[in-house]
């Protein structure tokens, strides 16, 4: 028996001094919050940081986990926390066409990418944490699960 075939990601939230949040513009995705698969052998929290630094130039410090979405049906667990800007300069590599922080506001109207958003209210909102949400082709939005 071959064992099940798991995805494993990490993503950040990263706000800097000015209370704004970071997004890169992905080539598939629209605006969206760094973030990465997780590679063999590297934490979650490794994972986060290096995906962050690869895709936007910005160096960071995690200062909360936050939760898990899960997409049930294609084995895809992602995983979230909360990220302060340390250093760096904001900066597009191959996985990013454009890099920026944006007020809040202003930056939930950017990401437009399937429950994107909802993933970023989410950890900017401490009474949803820590959250497990879990979803599937079949249901539209996520649901809290507990």
């Amino acid at each position: 028996m071959t064992p099940p075939k798991h995805i494993l990601s990490a993503a950040t939230i990263v706000l800097n001094n000015q209370g704004e949040i970071l997004l890169i513009k992905g080539p598939r995705r629209g605006w969206e919050m760094p973030g990465g698969q997780v590679e063999e052998g590297e934490s979650l929290k490794d994972a986060a940081i290096r995906e962050t630094k690869e895709e936007s130039g910005i160096d960071i410090e995690i200062t909360k986990f936050c939760g898990v979405f899960q997409n049930v049906d294609r084995s895809i667990c992602n995983t979230l926390f909360l990220a302060k800007a340390i250093g760096g300069v904001p900066t597009t590599s191959s996985e990013s066409l454009e890099v920026g922080f944006f007020p809040i506001k202003k930056a939930l109207e950017m990401v437009t990418w399937k429950n994107f958003r909802q993933r970023i209210e989410y950890c900017l909102n401490e009474s949803f944490q820590p959250f497990y949400i879990e979803f599937g082709r079949e249901t539209e939005e996520a649901s809290i699960n507990s």
